[in-house]
Formats: C-alpha cells, sequence, structure tokens
C-alpha cells in the first residue's frame, strides 16, 4: 500500500506515500480506507490527521491509472470520500505544496482542512476535457462561492493557498498554518482541539449553494466561456455542474457531475487531450536510456550565430538563468543579434510579462565575442548557422579544436545529416542534433537528433536541459529532415499537387483551418520563405530524382515570389502588414501551368483536401515508425502538435488516424494512389499500417 499509518499519542496519522505527487491509485486508495479502519476501531484515536509525504499533499489521479478500469476499482475515489465523511472521529487534512484535482476533492470529503503558505490548489481537469469528477464542481462552490470556485474549475489554473484563504467569507480552510515547516505540528494540533467537540461534524456537502443573480449569472458564463472554449466542449460543461450545485439537492448534483463526466471521457477531444497529457509524458523516455543515466554538467552555453536563430536559442538558456556566450564573425552581425534579444525581453517589460530587475539579471548573463577560442570553457555549443554542410563543417571543425573534453557538441540543422556533422570532429559520441523551431524562444518543440554515435549520456543531458529551459524534447534518428519534416514534405507535395488538380491556395488554406491547422501549407510557405522549399527541391532533384513534385512552387520562387519578406508569395501582402490577399497573379500562372501540362482542372473538395494533407502525414509518420527514426507514434504527435500548428483537440495526426480507423485511412490512400496525378508509389500504405489494419490494431 502507498498510505502509511501510524499514531501520534491521541491522533491517528494517515500519510499518502505515492511519489512524486501521491497520486490516487488504487493502492493508495486501500492505504487510506484500511487506515481509516484502524483508527476507527481504536478507542484510544480521537482525530486523525491526512497528509502527503514529499513535495505534494496530492496531486490527483495515478497517470499510471490513468484511463484503465482500475482508477475505477472499489475503493473509487468517490467512495473513498463517502468514507472520510462517514467517519465519526475528526479528520484534518494537512494540505501542502500541491492539492490539485483528486487531491482537492480528497481534502474536501474531510471535515477541517489546515494548509501550509505557498501550496498550489487547483482543479486542472478542464485541461484534459473533462470535469472535476468526484465531487469537485459541487463542493469547491460551497467553500468558495459561486464564481471563485467556477473560474478555477474552467481555467484548471492553480490558485495560491495564501490568496485563497484571504478571500472573504471562504470557507475551504480552516486554518492557514505559520509556514510548510509547522504545517504538520499544527494540523495535529487543530486536530486534538476539535477532537472533544460536541455536535455533528462538519460536512462540505451540507453548506449553501446559491448564486444571487441565478440562472442570468450562469448564462452570461456560458456566453464568456463559449466565446473562449471553441472546439472544447468540457469548460461549458463544467458550467452546467456548477450551476447543478446551485440548483439541486447535493446528491442529485452529484450525478449530475457524474453523467456529464462520463460524457466528456468519451468525447474525441477530451481523448486527445489525454493522448496530449500522456506522450508529452512519455516523449522524455528514451527506451535504451535508463532513467537514472548520468547527465554532465550545464553551467555555460556557447552559440555560434546571433541569427534570429541564434538570438532565440540564446534567450531559453538565459531565461532559465544559464550563461551564454554568443559567438559571431563581425561585429555588426553581433550589434544586431543583441540589439534583437534586447528588443524582445523589453517587449516582455513592457507588457508585465518580465520584471524590469528580472531583464537586467538575464541580460548580465549574456556575453559575446569574436574568437572560437572564448568558448573553450563552455559546457555545451549549439551552432545556428547557415544550413549548409559545407558551412557547418568549418563550424565543427573549430568547435572540435577548442571545445574542453566532454563538451556537448549541438546542430541545430533542420534536416542535414548529424552523422556526417559529427564526423567533422574527433569526438563524434559527444555531438548531437538540437532542432530548435522559430521563434526559437517561443516554440515548445525541440528535436534532439540522436547520431549513431551520440553517448547516452549525451542524450540524458540534453533531454534534462530540455526541461528546464521549457521545451518539449522529442528524440529523432537521423534522416533527412528527422520527423517534423520530412513528413511536412509530403504534406506540401500533396499541397501542390491539388493546386495541379484545380484547387486554388485559398482553397486548401482554408480547408485546413477549418479543420483546426493554425496556418495552411501556402501561408506557412509565405511565412517561412518559399525559397527554403525551392532549396529543398534543388537538393532532390540530385539526391532523389524520384521524389515527383507540382511544378508550381518553382514558378513561384523563379518571380521572386518568396513570400512575406518579399512582399510577394502565394499572396500578397502589404507594407506592415501580414494579412495574406489572394493574387490573381499566382491564380494566372497556375491557370497557364495546367494549359501548359495539358490539365483539366476539376472541383476538388474540402474533405479530400484535409484527408490528402492529414492523410499524407500518416503516411510518413507510419514510415519513420518503420525505419526507427522515432521510437513511439505518440512522439510524432508530440512533434506536429507542439511545432508544427496541428489541431491540439485532434490529438496529432497519428492519433487522429486511430480515432478515423487506420482501415478507412488505409482504404482512402488506395483511392488516392489512383489519381494520375499524384504520386501513386506515396499513396501505398506504410507496412506498419498495413500490419495494424490486418491485427485490428491502432497506433500505440
Amino acid at each position: 500500500m502507498t498510505a502509511e499509518y501510524k499514531v501520534l499519542g491521541d491522533v491517528a496519522v494517515i500519510t499518502l506515500t505515492n511519489p512524486p505527487v501521491n497520486g490516487l491509485g488504487f493502492s493508495t486508495r486501500i492505504g487510506i480506507t484500511d487506515g481509516l479502519s484502524k483508527a476507527l476501531d481504536d478507542a484510544a484515536v480521537k482525530a486523525i490527521v491526512i497528509t502527503g509525504a514529499g513535495k505534494a499533499f496530492s496531486g490527483g489521479a495515478d497517470i499510471k491509472e490513468f484511463g484503465t478500469p482500475k482508477a475505477l476499482q472499489e475503493p473509487n475515489l468517490l467512495s473513498v470520500i463517502l468514507a472520510l465523511e462517514a467517519s465519526t472521529k475528526p479528520i484534518v487534512a494537512a494540505i501542502h505544496s500541491v492539492c490539485m484535482g483528486g487531491g482537492l476533492e480528497l481534502a474536501l470529503g474531510c471535515h477541517y482542512r489546515v494548509a501550509a503558505p505557498g501550496t498550489s490548489v487547483a482543479l486542472p481537469e478542464v485541461k484534459l476535457g473533462l470535469l472535476p469528477g468526484a465531487g469537485g464542481t459541487q463542493r469547491l462552490p460551497r467553500v468558495l462561492g459561486v464564481e471563485t470556485a467556477l473560474n478555477m474549475i474552467v481555467s484548471g489554473e492553480a490558485v495560491k493557498s495564501e490568496l485563497l484563504a484571504s478571500l472573504p467569507g471562504q470557507k475551504l480552510f480552516d486554518k492557514l498554518a505559520a509556514s510548510p515547516e509547522t504545517l504538520f505540528e499544527e494540523a495535529v494540533e487543530f486536530a486534538k482541539s476539535v477532537a472533544g467537540k460536541s455536535g455533528e461534524l462538519p460536512l462540505v456537502r451540507k453548506l449553501p449553494c446559491k448564486h444571487p443573480q441565478g440562472d442570468a449569472y450562469f448564462q452570461f458564463a456560458r456566453n464568456m466561456v463559449g466565446g473562449m472554449s471553441k472546439n472544447y466542449p468540457a469548460p461549458l460543461k463544467c458550467v452546467d455542474a456548477v450551476q447543478a450545485a446551485t440548483q439541486m439537492k447535493f446528491d442529485d448534483g452529484m450525478a449530475e457531475e457524474r453523467r456529464l463526466f462520463t460524457a466528456l471521457m468519451f468525447t474525441p477531444e477530451s481523448m486527445a487531450l489525454r493522448h496530449l497529457f500522456m506522450a508529452e509524458r512519455a516523449a522524455s523516455r528514451i527506451p535504451d536510456v535508463p532513467e537514472d543515466t548520468p547527465q554532465r554538467a550545464i553551467k555555460s552555453v556557447g552559440v555560434i550565430g546571433a541569427g534570429t536563430m541564434g538570438g532565440g536559442i540564446s534567450m531559453n538558456f538565459l531565461s532559465a538563468g544559464i550563461p551564454v556566450k554568443i559567438l559571431e564573425m563581425k561585429q555588426e552581425a553581433l550589434d544586431r543579434g543583441i540589439a534583437t534579444i534586447k528588443k524582445n525581453y523589453e517587449a516582455q517589460v513592457k507588457k508585465g510579462k518580465l520584471k524590469p530587475e528580472k531583464y537586467e539579471e538575464r541580460m548580465a548573463l549574456l556575453s559575446t565575442t569574436l574568437d572560437y577560442n572564448d568558448l573553450r570553457d563552455a559546457d555545451l555549443i549549439i551552432e545556428a548557422v547557415f544550413e549548409e554542410l559545407g558551412v557547418k563543417e568549418k563550424v565543427f571543425k573549430e568547435l572540435d579544436r577548442v571545445a574542453k573534453a566532454g563538451a556537448i557538441l549541438a546542430s541545430n540543422t533542420s534536416t542535414l545529416d548529424v552523422d556526417k556533422i559529427a564526423a567533422f570532429t574527433k569526438r563524434p559520441q559527444d555531438v548531437v542534433g538540437m532542432h530548435f523551431f522559430s521563434p526559437a524562444n517561443v516554440m515548445k518543440l525541440l528535436e534532439v537528433v540522436r547520431g549513431k554515435e551520440t553517448a547516452k549520456d549525451v542524450l540524458a543531458t540534453v533531454m534534462a536541459i530540455a526541461k528546464k529551459i521549457k521545451k518539449t524534447a522529442v528524440v529523432s534518428g537521423v534522416c533527412d529532415g528527422f520527423i517534423g519534416n520530412r513528413m511536412i514534405e509530403q504534406y506540401s507535395r500533396q499541397a501542390g499537387f491539388l493546386l495541379d488538380e484545380g484547387a486554388t491556395p485559398q482553397q486548401v488554406d482554408r480547408a485546413i483551418e477549418k479543420f483546426g491547422f493554425a496556418m495552411g501549407p501556402f501561408r506557412m510557405g509565405d511565412l517561412a520563405g518559399n525559397d527554403i522549399g525551392w532549396a529543398i527541391r534543388k537538393r532532390r532533384a540530385t539526391e532523389r530524382a524520384d521524389m515527383k513534385y507540382s511544378k508550381t512552387a518553382d514558378k513561384l520562387c523563379e518571380l521572386g515570389r518568396f513570400g512575406q519578406k518579399t512582399g510577394a508569395g502565394w499572396y500578397d501582402y502589404q507594407a506592415g502588414k501580414r494579412d495574406a490577399i489572394p493574387s490573381q497573379v499566382v491564380l494566372d500562372l497556375i491557370e497557364k501551368h495546367r494549359k501548359d501540362e495539358g490539365i483539366t482542372p476539376r472541383k476538388i473538395s474540402d474533405e479530400e483536401i484535409v484527408q490528402r494533407l492529414v492523410y499524407a502525414l500518416v503516411n510518413e509518420g507510419a514510415h519513420i515508425l518503420d525505419d526507427g527514426i522515432a521510437s513511439k507514434s505518440g512522439d510524432i504527435d508530440m512533434v506536429y502538435l507542439t511545432g508544427y500548428g496541428f489541431p491540439i483537440w485532434r490529438g496529432g495526426p497519428m492519433h487522429y488516424a486511430n480515432q478515423v480507423g487506420l482501415y478507412n485511412v488505409a482504404e482512402a490512400m488506395k483511392r488516392f494512389a489512383k489519381n494520375p496525378r499524384d504520386d501513386a508509389s506515396f499513396w501505398q500504405p506504410a507496412p506498419l499500417i498495413q500490419k495494424l489494419v490486418a491485427e485490428g490494431k491502432q497506433f500505440s
């Protein structure tokens, strides 16, 4: 059992011991109820204290049981809370550090609550597409008031205990301890003080729950929440559940909460968000790199290049309190880079997102140099120079010369062969890819590219430092484009074929944006720079002559229409604005190309556009899994959710394919393979898809 029981005089203490956050798994629930039975059977025990060991009271559900039948196995959390309420001896929850989800619901089932200052209190279930399912929507409004409770439930955000304790009329905490260190002693003393009281023990369920404006307030709340929660059903259901608390008897409100919770559990949005929750945590685990692998100390970082990427990369480390030294070849380039970093931080200060003293602290950690020798003491050096192998070669030969033994040498390459880059050094075991996404100081994704000789301690170190700089790190093997860009190439190819066959750039973008992408392929190309894709296609012409492309993108680039930076791409742009304006020049170019190729345009549905673009990602993702470039489908989903604007409520391309059904996806691919204008060889379902369909399985 993951709960300990002991008796201190006349007070029994039940301590949750399920690290790291004392999740309320089956073993923990058994421990609580067994401890409760012992306390009730012991005549010497007059009161009970429940607390959590380590760094949490309880963070709620045990993620190891999340979504499994074991989570509902009796005693489930509802049964545990009923047992606490039914206790004939007073129960005091000693709350500290983290009290969230089921942990808060557990505390609300106790008769009294003593909290340590600095405790983070939350009901975050809405972030998983759910609502609190063990009485949170019914009890929290009774102790904090309807409006405060609803705000917490709908947002899922944590609030500090001292702020909640200061609210007028709050009944959540019976006492705020003087400090975290004295919480336990104060809770035990509080338990002793209430042990001898006569009369019924206080229950949250018996407190009144009303709002003075009644239905009018909840209609206002629905209007506000509905406007902010497009594509997510849970927030509005939270409003319904809290309204039930104000209109129904407690037990009826609990039944309504359970009905709403169960309905949300089976929505595709909740399944996608729960998948994201699990995949994000699983991404940090590398199958052959144990969690206890020793890590190298990273106390200082060198960055090669002060351009857009180099500056953004540097900001990540500065914001985490790690000193950075930027190297450039010319002073003017350094000056421009530093000015941009200052401008970005100053904008945060102006918006109130960064305190002026923090800005000064971060800038004090930044230094610059024009000499490679000044990087000799850096623990981690990241190059962010031009994406050309010859340029990388010069950089890594210099780094091999100057860097100290044991320093990690990383490349920010987005497509190039990390093994070739590592071979430019005499220490390939120390070389790794760290592919940041632009803007690097904002985007969450970091592709960690594992070379064939990259040492395990290097991988462990980079994954840990990624967490420190608040990135979602996903490990990729070495191939052209790694995970994200290898897949996006197939997506972009399909977009080009759709233009050939009869679609317009705006129709394609509109269809995929309606599906939920942040930006369609043509708007994305204009933002990134169409010349980047042009350079890749030119390289492909010699490396992969079998790769088929639409010629429209090359013709666009021949006109110098590289996107927003030139004021013209697939769309026209006005100076100082980013609005994409449909271009007659582009439409004429596409029409002429069709005539030159003898193509009769046809009407293309939005459904076909979405399927061809998304299933192209899925099929290439399956090839990536077949090739061992990614170790699990969830990693691919994380790349697309955090780096490429895939709609979060759809869970990523591989999860979405599971939802559609892999049989249906494979059948659609077979139809696309018959299209004479498309690439029939690409649309053969990947071996992994064929295998899973034959076995009736899904991506796992």
